[in-house]
C-alpha cells in the first residue's frame, strides 16, 4: 500500500492473530491485537516480522508457512521458487481456500497475475521475466514432502521442538546412501529380511553426515522405528575392542599364537561359527576370521571386569548390567548395543590414533564425545590434552586396524573377493544367535561407516549374517565416499622387535626363522615364544628319528636340532590342517623321558564337570572322553576308579555311559605313560 507505516501495521497484526490461533473477532480482541503488534513493532525489523509472518501464514489445506508450501506444492525449497511460483503462493496466505484443485483456480490466476503485474510495472522484474512468469502452472494438488531423512527428523523433533535446525547432514551423501538403502532392501525383503539402519559419521569432527534409522518398507515391518539407537544383541562386533584392551595392556602380541581347541568355563561352551578347532591360530588371524573360541579364551585370561570397565569408558551405555550377568558371552553377543554408540566407539578409535599422529604424540581426554548433528553447534568438547590415553594408546588401535583390514569372514565363506574396494578399510562383520542381528562397521582415517541389518520385530532368518547381509551395504557405502588413504604409523607408541615366525612371540633362543617386526611398546613385557625347544637326536638309526638323551646314548653320537612344537591339545588340531607341522620324535627304547608331557585330556578338562545329557526318550546319551596323544598309533588304555573301560588306537575318543557321581579318570599308554584326572559327573538341567 502507499502508507508502509499502515501496511507494516497490516502484516503485524497478522502475525499476532496467527499467534494467537485466530481467535475470535471481537472489539476486545482487536485491541489486543493492536497492543502486540505495537509492540512487536518497536521489538523488530520489518525484515524478522515479515519473516514471521511467511514462517507461519496459511497457504491451504494443512500447510502451514512459506518453505511448507514450497515443498508441498512445487517440490523445491523455497529459494528455488520462480516469479511465478513465487507469486501464486504469496497470495494464498489472503486466500487460502483457493488452493483446491480443480476449483478458484480462475480466480488464483487473475490474484497471481495481479500481483505480477504490479511487480512490472514497479520494474521489480522485466518483461520477458513477467511473461513467462504469466505462462506458468498454479500450483495443484499437494505433493508428499521429501524424506530424505525421516527418522533424523523425527529426532531433531523431539530434541529440539519448535527450533529451526540446520543439520550436519551431507545432503549428496544421505541421497545416495538412501538409494543404496532401497537397493539393498529389495534384495533383503526376498528373505523376509525388513529393516536395516545406515549410520556415516566424520571421524574427526564426529559429525553425522549420513543417518538412515530404517528401510523403506512399510508399517507391517515398523517403517517408523529408527533402528540407529536401538539396543540390538552384539554378536562379534565387541571383538575388536577386546584385541585393542589385550595389546594395549602388553598381554599379547598381534600375530601371538592363540589356542582354538574345545574349550568350556564354568558350563560354557563356545563355537566357531564352522563348529571346527584350529588347535593354533595367530590372535590377528583369530579376529580377522571372528574366531569365537580365541575371543572367549582372551577374555577370561583377561578379565571381565577389566574388559567391561573399556566398555563403559567408550560409551557403550546399553551395556548396563554388572559384568557377571554378562559373563564371557559378553564378546559373542551376551549384550545389546546400539548402532549409535557401537559406531562412535569406532570413530573414537580412528580418532584417537589420528590425533596422536597429527599432535606431538598426545591424546585427549575425551575422545569418545557422542556425534552431533546439528551444524554450529557448541564446539565438542574432546577434553583436555594429555600424554596418556583415555582408553587405549594409539600402537594397539594401529595394528587392530590393521588386523581389520583383512577379510574377516567365517572360514566357511567363499567368494569374498567380491568385497573389495578401491580403498583400505578397517571393518568387522557380527551375527547375533539365532541370525537375528547383522552388524558391520568399518572405520578409515576420514569416515566411521556402521550398517544393522534384520528385522525389528527380532526375527530371525537363514542367511541374516554379518558378512551376507550387511557387510555388501558397508561396502557400497564405502565405494560412494571420498578416498581416505590408510591411517599414519604412530612410531612413537610402537618399538621395532625380533619376532619369531612361527609362533608370533618375541624371538626365543631356539626361534631360528625370525623377521624384525613393529609392535606396540607395551609389547616387550610378553614372553618370549615357549614352543621352540632343542632336542638331541639319534645320528644313523635307519629310517626311524628317535629322541635321546643322555641316560641312553653317549653325548658325541648325539644330533642337536630346534624343534617347534605345541602342547598336545593344540597339536592334535592343529597338525591335521598344517602338513608343514612335523611332530615331535619320540624317545629312542629304554631312553628316560624326563617327565616331557605326552598327553593330555580334550574331555574333559581338568575341574570341568561332565553333564549327561538326555535324549527325547528320557535316556541317558553317551559321553565322549578324547585324548591327545604325542604319538597318535599309541595304544592307550581307559579306566574309571581302576576299572577297565576300554582302549584307543589312532583316534583316542571312548563312548561311555556312566552314572553321576566323582571318579578318578586314568589313562595308560602302552609304553607305560600314565595320566590321571579328577572328574565330576551331573545331570544336565533341562531348562535351556
Amino acid at each position: 500500500t502507499s502508507d508502509s507505516r499502515r501496511g507494516g501495521s497490516t502484516i503485524t497484526q497478522q502475525v499476532i492473530r496467527l499467534s494467537r490461533k485466530n481467535k475470535g473477532r471481537t472489539y476486545f480482541e482487536k485491541l489486543i491485537e493492536i497492543f502486540q503488534a505495537t509492540r512487536l513493532e518497536a521489538g523488530y525489523k520489518k525484515k524478522s516480522i515479515l519473516n514471521l509472518y511467511a514462517s507461519y501464514a496459511p497457504f491451504g489445506g494443512n500447510v502451514v508457512g512459506l518453505e511448507t508450501a514450497s515443498w508441498r506444492y512445487f517440490g523445491i525449497p523455497a529459494t528455488e521458487l520462480s516469479w511465478g511460483q513465487s507469486a501464486a503462493l504469496a497470495v494464498l496466505p489472503n486466500a487460502p481456500s483457493l488452493i483446491f484443485p480443480g476449483k478458484n483456480e480462475k480466480i488464483l490466476k487473475q490474484k497471481r497475475d495481479a500481483l505480477l503485474l504490479k511487480l512490472f510495472q514497479n520494474e521489480v522484474i522485466d518483461e520477458i521475466t513477467f511473461e513467462l512468469a504469466l505462462e506458468e502452472n498454479l500450483p495443484g494438488k499437494p505433493l508428499p514432502l521429501p524424506e530424505f531423512a525421516p527418522h533424523l527428523t523425527e529426532k531433531i523433533r523431539k530434541e529440539h521442538h519448535g527450533k529451526r535446525i540446520k543439520t550436519t547432514i551431507d545432503f549428496s551423501l544421505q541421497q545416495r546412501v538412501n538409494a543404496i538403502v532401497k537397493e539393498h532392501h529389495f534384495q533383503l525383503s526376498q528373505n523376509q529380511i525388513h529393516n536395516l539402519a545406515v549410520l556415516v559419521l566424520d571421524v574427526n569432527t564426529r559429525e553425522v553426515l549420513a543417518y538412515v534409522g530404517n528401510s523403506p518398507t512399510n508399517r507391517a515391518h515398523d517403517n517408523y522405528v529408527d533402528i540407529v539407537e536401538k539396543p540390538r544383541s552384539t554378536g562379534s562386533i565387541l571383538k575388536p575392542f577386546l584385541f585393542t584392551s589385550i595389546l594395549d595392556a602388553g598381554e599379547m602380541l598381534p600375530n601371538m599364537l592363540v589356542a582354538d581347541i574345545p574349550t568350556t568355563v564354568n558350563g560354557y561352551t563356545p563355537e566357531n561359527f564352522d563348529k571346527k578347532f584350529n588347535g593354533a591360530v595367530p590372535a590377528s588371524m583369530a579376529l580377522s576370521r571372528s574366531l569365537n573360541i580365541p575371543a572367549v579364551r582372551m577374555l577370561r585370561d583377561f578379565g571381565l571386569q577389566r574388559f567391561y570397565n573399556n566398555l563403559e569408558k567408550i560409551g557403550q551405555k546399553a551395556i548396563n548390567k554388572p559384568a557377571d550377568y554378562y559373563g564371557l558371552s559378553l564378546i559373542l553377543g551376551g549384550a545389546e548395543s546400539s548402532l549409535w554408540d557401537i559406531t562412535k566407539a569406532y570413530a573414537g578409535m580412528a580418532s584417537t590414533l589420528n590425533f596422536f599422529n597429527n599432535s606431538s604424540s598426545e591424546y585427549r581426554k575425551n575422545e569418545f564425545v557422542a556425534p552431533v548433528y546439528v551444524t554450529n553447534s557448541e564446539k565438542l568438547d574432546f577434553g583436555k590434552v594429555q600424554q596418556k590415553p583415555s582408553v587405549w594408546d594409539a600402537g594397539a588401535i594401529y595394528e587392530t586396524f590393521n588386523a581389520m583390514e583383512k577379510v574377516n569372514r567365517p572360514s566357511s565363506e567363499e567368494n569374498w573377493e567380491f568385497f573389495t574396494s578401491s580403498q583400505p578399510l578397517a571393518w568387522k562383520t557380527g551375527t547375533s544367535y539365532g541370525f537375528k542381528d547383522a552388524w558391520a562397521v568399518g572405520v578409515t582415517p576420514k569416515y566411521a561407516i556402521g550398517i544393522w541389518v534384520g528385522n525389528a520385530d527380532g526375527e530371525g532368518r537363514p542367511g541374516l549374517t554379518g558378512i551376507q547381509a550387511a557387510a555388501p551395504v558397508l561396502f557400497d557405502v564405502l565405494n560412494v565416499l571420498p578416498q581416505s588413504g590408510w591411517f599414519e604409523i604412530p612410531y612413537d607408541e610402537l618399538t621395532e622387535v625380533e619376532i619369531c615366525n612361527k609362533s608370533g612371540h618375541l624371538a626365543g633362543l631356539y626361534c631360528e626363522n625370525t623377521k624384525m617386526e613393529w609392535i606396540p611398546k607395551n609389547g616387550t613385557r610378553t614372553e618370549a615364544c615357549p614352543y621352540h625347544q632343542t632336542v638331541f637326536l639319534a645320528r644313523n638309526v635307519g629310517a626311524e628319528v628317535y629322541r635321546v638323551n643322555s641316560s641312553c646314548y653317549s653325548l658325541s653320537e648325539m644330533k642337536q636340532e630346534n624343534w617347534f612344537t605345541l602342547p598336545p591339545v593344540m597339536e592334535y588340531y592343529y597338525a591335521s590342517l598344517h602338513p608343514e607341522y612335523k611332530i615331535l620324535p619320540p624317545f629312542a627304547p629304554n631312553c628316560l623321558q624326563e617327565g616331557e608331557k605326552l598327553m593330555a585330556f580334550i574331555y574333559p578338562k581338568k575341574n570341568e564337570a561332565v553333564l549327561l545329557p538326555k535324549n527325547f526318550d528320557e535316556n541317558i546319551n553317551e559321553v565322549i572322553f578324547k585324548l591327545a596323544h604325542r604319538s597318535p598309533e599309541t595304544i592307550v588304555f581307559w579306566y574309571l576308579d581302576s576299572k577297565y573301560i576300554g582302549k584307543t588306537e589312532t583316534f583316542h575318543e571312548l563312548a561311555i555311559s556312566p552314572k553321576p557321581g566323582s571318579y578318578l579318570l586314568t589313562v595308560v599308554d602302552q609304553e607305560g605313560n600314565e595320566l590321571r584326572e579328577q572328574i565330576s559327573i551331573k545331570f544336565s538341567s533341562n531348562t535351556p
